[in-house]
């Protein structure tokens, strides 16, 4: 199978793999992707500063590429192939490790030929012939060297990332990364100089030749390798000063670099190339050591390696996120501050006095004094057609006109029956209202405070009571589901309660015309919402509809709740949820 056919097939597996992906919702990250669900929870809650490190996938790779070593001998192209596997898990959003195997084996032929003592060619090929060879060298003394060597080695690496620090996108789909590791690798250099028990004859490789020309070197390369019978038969040689393990010294410590750039195919897949160099003390992986005083080498030999590489994510989208190599660290509080911005500007002026800020007024010019329902309108309670404020007799008889001050005529009639007292009494009993329009306030998650945005509101309940002093009010909290019945209960309650306290504090109202009762997570405004967290706000913004306290005028049967038992819920401080918390901010307030 010819390299070309192999890069193809890699493509291919690629390209199926990304097909086969489990996509993933890109816009969050849910709690039970993290590592501390309740942390992140918070977090999202405003309750904590810092969001959970998600729980990132590993990532297994497999690559295959170009391999040649640069040292005595020069190498042609293509020199050799490798190829193998690695294991990658990130650390945190810029630095991962990776175990890294491979396999390499590569050829090189040198053009030149070169004159070797008697002593080091006795060194290199006695190790496994008998046959002396030093008669040859005196009388011919010209050799060109060549190499086959195969290295089994591996790596645990350091890989530095610098892609994903974004400042215009969600993730990214493309990453530049720099690789520092350490490792062992084991060495097989064969060399090629004897042709059965005695040593070719290079004498014709560069009959003729200008070896100063990339074409007289071309084609000495091209004679010496028909010259070689591809028998490999030489061990090469071995040094005694060097970095090694083993008692032969064939296990070299290397350190090994690369940079590399990948592209993210899916969620899953990703490809990318990358290139890297081993480095050792060793001048043999080509079989020979420099030339000698007045002709050097480097005195070592560096393995290369251009690879094509395949990055497979490994694991559950429901519970992990992609590496965090792939996600932007800076998503969330880019997510916050655009969620911010686009947020209108609170503006608290109230031109009118009433209670009710111009943002929210329907009547933003009603007169001084005159008590106004929560869309700040002039009330009139007894649709007489004449407002409260104006009115002398604000809850007339129904069935009766009035006059300009708003009393009712009823004509007198001479003297009452006991039956028609009675009726009067009633009619004055019935006439009281139950179904004013009151409001009702709502509260943030697992809090109990009342908000700025609905003093208006309790500033209408309280003038509500304080121009009716013979009405009293039921104060009933509720809260949403996903919390036990118990935890609710108490948590509506204290809703409720804060209510109360605040009008009173404020307004000089007695305790004692509150009723206060709970309904937990009972009589929902809207029904059938999961008990879970959701990321999709408009869920939210229902819950949120389902944390309230309602206001109503109290009956002669309404009865005030004890406080009921259960555990420490919810807090009245805003952001901290439980006491101790030093976070003070808000992130979802209205949520």
């Amino acid at each position: 199978m010819t390299k070309k056919a192999s890069l193809y097939l890699v493509l291919l597996f690629s390209m199926v793999l990304s097909s086969m992906a489990i996509g993933q919702n890109a816009s969050g990250i849910n709690d039970e992707q993290t590592d501390n669900p309740e942390q992140n929870k918070k977090w999202r809650e405003g309750q904590y500063p810092y969001s959970a490190k998600p729980k990132s996938m590993w990532e297994l790779g497999v690559h295959a590429g170009h391999s040649f070593i640069s040292g005595d001998v020069e190498a042609p192209f293509p020199s050799g192939i490798g190829l193998g596997l690695h294991l990658r898990k990130a650390i945190n959003y810029t630095l991962s490790l990776r175990l890294d195997g491979w396999y390499s084996s590569s050829k090189g032929f040198d053009a030149r030929s070169y004159s070797y003592t008697t002593l080091e060619v006795e060194r290199l090929y006695q190790q496994n012939k008998n046959t002396p060879i030093s008669g040859y060298v005196a009388n011919r003394g010209q050799i060109h060297r060549n190499y086959k060597t195969s290295i089994i080695g591996g790596s645990v690496e350091a890989v530095l990332n610098i892609g994903n620090l974004l400042f215009h996108k969600d993730r990214n789909i493309w990453n530049t990364y720099a690789v520092l590791g350490v490792g062992l690798n084991i060495p097989d250099v064969k060399v090629n100089l004897l042709n059965g028990n005695s040593l070719y004859n290079f004498e014709g490789v560069t009959s003729g030749l200008d070896l100063s020309t990339g074409d007289g070197r071309k084609e000495s390369r091209k004679r010496l390798k028909a010259l070689l019978d591809n028998d490999y038969e030489t061990p090469g040689g071995v040094e005694d000063k060097i970095i090694a393990l083993g008692n032969e010294k064939t296990v070299f410590p290397h350190f090994n670099f690369g940079l590399g750039v990948s592209r993210k195919l899916s969620q899953r897949v990703n490809v990318g190339l990358e290139y890297q160099i081993v480095v050792a003390d060793n001048d043999l992986y080509d079989g020979f050591e420099f030339r000698s005083q007045y002709d050097k080498t480097n005195n070592l030999d560096i393995p290369h390696y251009l690879s094509v590489r395949v990055g497979i994510n490994l694991g559950d989208f429901n519970n992990r996120t992609e590496p965090l190599y792939w996600l932007n660290p800076l998503s969330g509080a880019l997510n916050d501050l655009a969620e911010v911005k686009a947020r209108p500007i609170l503006d608290l002026t109230d031109t009118d006095g009433d209670g009710v800020i111009d943002m929210l007024d329907q009547e933003i010019n009603s007169p001084e004094g005159a008590p106004v329902d929560t869309r700040g309108i002039v009330l009139d309670s007894d649709n007489d057609g004449v407002a409260d404020y104006k009115d002398a007799e604000p809850y007339s008889l129904p069935g009766y006109d009035v006059d300009e001050r708003g009393v009712a005529n009823i004509p007198d009639p001479g003297y009452l029956k006991e039956d028609q007292v009675n009726e009067i009494i009633n009619a004055k009993i019935s006439n009281i209202r139950t179904d004013w329009f009151l409001p009702m306030i709502h509260f943030d998650l697992d809090k109990y405070y009342v908000k700025p945005e609905f003093y208006g509101q309790l500033h209408h309940v309280a003038t509500v009571l304080q121009t009716h002093p013979n009405i009293n009010l039921v104060v009933k909290g509720f809260a949403d589901n996903r919390n036990p019945e118990d935890y609710n209960n108490v948590l509506s309650y204290r809703r409720a309660n804060a209510a109360i306290d605040y009008i009173v504090s404020r307004y000089d109202i007695p305790r004692n015309r509150f009723i206060i009762q709970y309904g937990g997570e009972e009589a929902p405004l809207v029904p059938d919402l999961p008990a879970t967290h959701s990321i999709d706000k408009q869920k939210e913004m229902q819950q949120y509809m389902n944390r309230r306290v309602e206001f109503f005028i109290a009956g002669p049967n309404d009865k005030e709740m004890p406080q009921p038992e259960g555990p420490d819920a919810g807090s009245g401080t805003p952001g901290s949820s439980r006491p101790g918390t030093k976070y003070s901010g808000n992130r979802n307030s209205g949520y």
